[in-house]
């Protein structure tokens, strides 16, 4: 099929979306397309890395959950890198793919099947799906100006772009899943970012730069910065290599990284002269923590949760065997119908006279993360004579959890846009992302911690999941029940210029 038979098929489909989208900015709809088939691999190693490593290649359940608390941590902490890359040494559809033709080389190599080529592939991958994550929204966002009310429109389309490639991803990989053909599986995960790499180039000219460092650049200073971006982009492979071989300490070394962000912020927090502003940053630093407690929970599902599901719960449902990496796609689907639902019913509530704001949503998605994991030992107390546990356990588990989700993960990072001072908003958006990377780590740990399943029944390793499962649920609920009782506390640490401005002044009025 010829190019220009592509291009008209393409522009046919685009012309459908954009109609479809309002009306939206040129570019908006194949962005759309590319979020879906670039969130195809990362999918696809997100929900299967664990099983791959372990079934595949026998490691022990320690070294494959450690190496997936690592795979999150280096996917989100090198967002924060690519950020920084992006617009200043190589444009975004520049950087976007680079990262792309990279993933495609990853998953390339994990395919091959051996314990060398997955460390390559991992490495390969993770500096392209790390760097060029931020691609997308700055693409999208440079589609319009600052006053332009479609934004977030187009946002949500976005948002639901990534969760329809996540859906695809996770059902297809569930297919592979039942016959074991994880080559097949990882040759698939490269047609998504090839697809995704020929739509850039479709809508290349469309998807330019607009206001951004680099394009104030000379000619010769701009090919100079493509360079040095090329450089660091192939750079970060090895690194990224050397760093897997080493899982464990590299997870020393980016706590240890956290924790000196942490007791930085403190210190800015402390030093800091605005009182207002200095008890926003307390309230941050008080709700970062209890984000942390919920994201460490949240992302053992590819892990500890999913080695749970296939060694010790009944995956047969109706008749129908229930692929591991199909349970994921009930998170996909609350939140993507539970998301408009939920915003509803919280306008009606507001209009009530209910105070839904950021402590009280935070509070609520820590009591369901802890109900969530606390369902678990339930199904367990009521497994059957194998040993094994009723599927709706877990589905209630996970609906509870995503429910969670939706409370905290939107107002996450509009959260820095309110409680940040402005000199300090690149700061604190960077160190959000690192709970959420930090989070990773804890949750590859807490998944370290199940039994080992070669040799063992569901019947002799439920004690051990039901004690472990007890103590998060337990942890994440007294976190939630104190965030409840710190809500009055958090509501005043947490104040705007105008409402601030309007509380003193209704104080200046003489009570009659």
């Amino acid at each position: 099929m010829g190019r220009c038979t592509l291009q008209h098929i393409q522009d046919t489909i685009l012309l459908s979306l954009n109609r479809a989208f309002s009306n939206q900015p040129k570019g908006t709809a194949a962005l759309f397309f590319i979020q879906t088939t670039s969130t195809l691999s990362f999918a696809v190693l997100y929900s299967t890395l664990v099983l791959y490593t372990t079934k595949h290649l026998h490691f022990p359940i320690k070294e494959a959950t450690e190496i997936m608390g690592v795979f999150g941590a280096f996917n989100y902490g090198l967002h924060l890198f690519g950020g920084y890359l992006s617009g200043r040494f190589l444009s975004n559809r520049n950087l976007f793919t680079g990262g792309m033709v990279l993933q495609v080389f990853g998953c390339g190599l994990i395919a091959l099947g051996t314990s060398a080529m997955l460390y390559w592939g991992l490495a390969l991958f993770l500096t392209g799906s790390g760097l060029n994550v931020t691609c997308i929204n700055m693409m999208l966002t440079q589609r319009f100006t600052p006053d332009d009310t479609r934004r977030e429109g187009a946002f949500l389309w976005n948002y639901a772009g990534m969760n329809l490639g996540f859906f695809i991803g996770f059902t297809v990989a569930g297919h592979y899943q039942l016959t074991s053909s994880y080559a097949s599986l990882f040759l698939f995960a490269t047609l998504g970012n090839l697809l995704a790499i020929a739509l850039v180039a479709l809508n290349w000219k469309t998807l330019a730069d607009r206001n951004t460092p680099l394009l104030d650049a000379s000619r010769r200073a701009y090919a100079g910065r493509f360079l040095v971006g090329a450089a660091i982009l192939v750079g970060l492979v090895p690194v990224v290599w050397v760093l897997l071989l080493h899982p464990g300490s590299t997870e020393t070394l980016i706590k240890g990284i956290c924790v000196a962000v942490a007791a930085g912020l403190v210190y800015l927090t402390i030093r800091h002269r605005d009182r207002l502003e200095r008890n926003n940053m307390w309230a941050y630093l008080i709700l970062a923590l209890g984000s942390l407690v919920f994201w460490a929970l949240y992302q053992m599902a590819p892990s500890g949760l999913q080695l749970f599901a296939v060694n010790n719960v009944d995956l047969h449902v109706w008749g129908v065997t229930i692929a591991p990496q199909w349970i994921q796609n009930i998170n996909t689907v609350v939140i993507v119908v539970g998301g408009p639902l939920m915003a509803a019913w919280f306008q009606r509530l507001r209009a009530r006279g209910w105070n839904v704001d950021i402590p009280a949503q935070f509070s609520v998605s820590l009591l369901l993360m802890g109900l969530g994991f606390l369902a678990l030992p339930a199904g367990i107390f009521f497994a059957d004579g194998q040993g094994l546990v009723g599927f709706g356990w877990l589905f209630g588990s996970y609906v509870l959890q995503s429910i969670g989700e939706l409370l905290i993960s939107p107002i996450g990072y509009a959260m820095i846009g309110k409680l940040a001072p402005r000199k300090y908003q690149g700061i604190m958006m960077g160190s959000w992302m690192l709970v959420t990377g930090l989070a990773s780590l804890y949750a590859g740990d807490f998944s370290g911690m199940i039994p080992e399943p070669d040799g063992a029944t569901a019947l002799a390793t439920d004690p051990a999941y039901a004690s472990l499962f007890a103590k998060l649920g337990g942890g994440s609920l007294a976190v939630g029940i104190a965030l409840v009782v710190l809500i009055p506390f958090l509501r005043k640490l947490i104040r705007t210029r105008k409402r601030d401005a309007a509380d003193m002044s209704a104080e200046a009025v003489p009570a009659h």
